[in-house]
């Protein structure tokens, strides 16, 4: 069976007030935005988890991403072969695109 290479882009990240709309942890001073990432950094999936994404994303994206990979695609989606996954810090969650490539 094919495997296809999947593109992650990172669509946007929240910080902690666009979330909650103030700061629910740490009284020292505001949270930033998740710092593994930046807005429209893009991954191409070729295999495993590719070198310097977060082990925790990965772990939230990868059962949409194994999805796409294998030439499925996601009940409910007009778009044949993308899904978004949020990773799952709920303080700065990051909203991810995953888009299945061309063979």
């Amino acid at each position: 069976m094919a495997v296809n290479r999947v593109r992650i882009t990172v669509e946007r990240r929240f910080t902690p007030e666009e979330v909650f709309g103030k700061n629910p942890v740490t009284p020292e001073g505001p949270m930033g935005a998740c710092e593994m990432f930046r807005d429209g950094q893009e991954f191409t999936v070729e295999g495993g988890m590719p070198e310097g994404f977060c082990a925790s994303a990965w772990a939230a994206v990868y059962p949409n991403l194994r999805l796409l990979a294998l030439g499925g695609n996601v009940p409910g989606y007009e778009e044949k072969g993308v899904a978004y996954s949020p990773c799952t810090d709920g303080l700065r969650p990051v909203i991810f695109r995953l888009e299945r490539l061309p063979t």
